[in-house]
């Protein structure tokens, strides 16, 4: 046995499962009305279930010989028969129809409310994020509520439906003694049942486990081909694989069996319980005090409750991997989201757009610290650039402006206001963004063009593409503005990933413009032609530029230099030249490349 892949379950976990359950009561309670309707519909369908017993013992009565009464056809008992079935047959799927909308919106709620808390949550968590598993999470956590929903409305609720009234009917009209053995035959079972099946759990647990690790053994084996050739190591894969094999073996026999087990251990109980209960009947009708209409009732009756039982141990099972799927879900939700807004938060007011970092400093963890002691100022509709070597802290810069983090110490103002101090989203209204590394909707081009501000014309979007140098090359593709991009933009190159955010960019209409190596992915005739087209719409914005390309920067009014997160020159591209200091060395060192470039492609040409 391997401990590692053992199935276990702790107090702590079904202390969780019940208040997981409990947390299914929202859900219930804003369609309580439907709730109640379909519960008076259960209750209809139980009795019309329990009634068909009693109409079998009236029918068995006036057909028995042995009784001193006229032989006569029971029509009218026979046709009540068959609507006790009908009944309970139409009350079943009323109750089905009424509970589907308490259901599927339950579902519905809780996917949104999950979705809506993962855009809440901070971007460290998407940074750190397995993408499949929080997918996986999301569709089992949903697929969970309407499993328990489904299981506690149409398989726990009616068995204690339908033993309540058979419990009454019984104590009602019969000696104690049937009640008692039906009791007790009931609770053997469930006990039984529940006690064998989380038993079996853990073997199968540890049979799906072995099976997966087998299972990629055997594929990690074949895709490393030449390296087990190499080695001479095919006997020693055959027998890692197989002893894999052999403890899932043994785990699939013990499965099998308890399965085995558990069948004939229920059927044993039905078995006692009913000769239980036919000697107790039969004892009663020798003597007199039952007819056999009573014998035929109880017996019928004990069996109609064992009937829903069967499916005991498959209901019991999918309840406990429903829980435990809903438990990931829950503890997702229960993460808090990093950034809030203050309670007293208010719509960021731009007039102006200044924008200020006041000695700020910032940490992604305790250890490692990325900016110190960051000062700049921003004038309204000018432009200030950033440069420095990767790792430098420039894209920092971005991520605090939108308040993805805060800051560790210091400030960071628009026209005054702490970007704290006011909602996020009025502030990530007034900022528009090229990033470097463009992702887009596996949708249309307009689509996501159009995504800066839904509802906007098809004109400006147009506009907004010719200004980006991107409308040409959409109105030469065979569908146009409706050609899909693919899963994030991959039938897009770079190039034109970085138009589409140019475009939107400038589709948003934003008081503050932050280019994030806006045109790292252009050729030089591209980006060109963008400039261009980027310094007359700047012009009336206030501008952020993240650059790495200095020859893409040279109008900036202020450029700042950072140097491991701290500012070591601030200036104009002509003072900073004239300084020979960090930044003329990398404008040298660019430009040599530059030229060394030049030379390659013109050698090229020869």
């Amino acid at each position: 046995m391997r401990p590692d892949l053992r199935y276990t379950e702790s107090p702590r976990q079904e202390r969780q499962d019940w208040a997981n359950l409990r947390s299914l009561w929202p859900y219930l309670w804003e369609y309580r009305g439907r709730v109640l309707w379909s519960l008076g519909c259960l209750v209809l369908a139980k009795i019309a279930n329990i009634g068909v017993p009693l109409l079998l013992k009236q029918i068995v009565d006036r057909l028995d010989p042995s009784r001193q009464i006229t032989l006569v056809l029971p029509v009218s008992l026979l046709l009540a028969y068959g609507a006790l079935k009908l009944g309970n047959a139409l009350f079943s799927e009323l109750r089905d129809v009424l509970f589907a909308r308490v259901r599927y919106r339950a579902m519905r709620r809780l996917t949104m409310r999950t979705l809506a808390h993962l855009h809440a949550l901070s971007l460290r968590f998407h940074l750190e994020r397995k993408t499949g598993a929080i997918s996986r999470d999301l569709e089992r956590g949903a697929r969970s509520l309407s499993t328990l929903l489904n299981y506690l409305a149409f398989s726990i609720l009616p068995v204690l439906v339908e033993f309540l009234l058979a419990a009454v009917l019984l104590l009602g009209h019969y000696p104690p003694i049937f009640t008692l053995i039906v009791l007790a035959s009931i609770v053997t079972y469930v006990t039984f049942t529940l006690a064998i099946t989380h038993w079996r759990m853990e073997h199968r647990h540890l049979m799906n486990r072995l099976e997966s690790q087998s299972n990629n053994e055997a594929i990690d084996s074949l895709i490393n081909y030449e390296t087990v050739k190499f080695f001479g190591n095919e006997d020693w894969e055959l027998r890692r694989c197989d002893d894999t094999l052999a403890a899932w073996e043994n785990s699939a026999v013990l499965s099998q069996t308890s399965m085995s087990a558990l069948n004939f251990g229920q059927g044993a109980i039905i078995a006692l319980g009913v000769t239980l209960m036919m000697f107790a009947a039969a004892a009663q009708v020798a003597a007199g005090q039952l007819s056999l209409g009573d014998l035929v009732l109880v017996n019928a009756l004990l069996l109609q409750l064992f009937i829903p039982l069967n499916f005991l141990g498959i209901v019991y099972r999918q309840i406990k991997y429903a829980l435990a799927d809903m438990d990931d879900l829950v503890r997702l939700l229960a993460r808090e989201p990093e950034i809030r807004d203050a309670g007293d938060a208010k719509t960021l007011a731009l007039p102006r757009g200044e924008l200020r970092f006041e000695q700020v400093d910032f940490s992604y963890q305790p250890d490692r610290q990325i900016l110190f002691d960051v000062s700049f100022t921003i004038p309204p509709g000018r432009k200030l650039a950033v440069v420095g070597a990767s790792g430098a802290g420039k894209s920092t810069l971005a991520r605090l402006l939108f308040r993805f983090y805060d800051v560790t110490d210091g400030r960071i103002l628009l026209d005054g206001q702490d970007i704290r101090s006011v909602t996020q989203h009025s502030l990530r209204a007034a900022i528009g963004i090229v990033p470097q590394d463009t992702v887009l909707f596996n949708d249309t081009l307009y689509y996501n063009l159009a995504y800066a501000r839904p509802g906007v014309s098809h004109e400006e979007v147009a506009t907004a593409a010719r200004l980006a140098q991107l409308h040409d090359f959409i109105a030469a593709l065979p569908a146009g503005y409706d050609t899909v991009v693919g899963e994030r933009g991959l039938k897009l190159s770079g190039g034109e990933k970085q138009r589409v955010a140019i475009a939107r960019a400038l589709l948003k209409r934003p008081r503050l413009l932050v280019f994030d190596e806006a045109t790292s992915a252009l050729d030089s005739q591209s980006e060109q032609a963008i400039l261009q087209a980027l310094r007359a719409v700047a012009a009336e914005h206030t501008t952020l530029v993240i650059a790495h390309r200095l020859s893409t920067i040279v109008d900036a009014d202020q450029i700042l230099v950072l140097d491991h997160g701290r500012v070591r020159e601030q200036g104009t591209h002509r003072e900073l030249l004239q300084r020979d200091g960090l930044y003329a060395q990398m404008w040298a060192l660019q430009q040599r490349e530059q030229a060394t470039q030049e030379e390659e492609r013109l050698l090229g040409l020869v």
